[in-house]
């Protein structure tokens, strides 16, 4: 039996989305973004998962296959429904880094200064921009610090 995949609320009303993030993108952006973008990748998901139910593994090939596809386009989908709650999550505030006693002292330490963070943040998401995110995220297996990232096109 397939998993059902859930499309997870915002912690905000459409009304108060488009006040909390009237600086960020417009309303209709915030609208579409959520109702639908955000929305297809869960529906997706949902769809992937009966496909995976009946797909031959035994025929799975590097070049092309079923089963490969499926797989692709499951770890597309589920990285936008994963990045696009957590988008919703933390939207909002003034982003101040400073009301976060922890963070800011460790994004000091990692990066020199909050503005030098905050410069190389921009940086990653701004080149992220037109199919990726800018992410930042605690490197615990090699380096133990905040690292900002890239991730093209939301392959996790």
């Amino acid at each position: 039996m397939a998993y059902e995949w859930k499309f997870n609320p915002r912690p905000y009303s459409d009304a108060e989305a488009k006040e909390l993030l009237r600086d960020v993108i417009s309303p209709e952006t915030s609208d579409w973004h959520y109702n639908t973008h955000h929305k297809g990748y869960v529906t997706f998901l949902n769809n992937i998962e009966k496909e995976l139910e009946t797909a031959d593994r035994s025929k799975a090939y590097g070049n092309y296959s079923q089963i490969g596809e499926l797989k692709r386009r499951f770890t597309w989908n589920h990285a936008g429904a994963l990045l696009h709650d957590v988008y919703w999550q933390v939207m909002g505030g003034d982003g101040d880094p400073g009301k976060a006693p922890q963070l800011s002292k460790a994004l000091a330490a990692d990066f020199g200064s909050l503005d030098n963070w905050r410069a190389d943040f921009k940086a990653a998401a701004v080149a992220a921009k037109l199919s990726g995110w800018g992410l930042l995220v605690y490197d615990a297996l090699y380096s133990q610090r905040l690292l900002n990232v890239l991730v093209d096109e939301h392959q996790l």
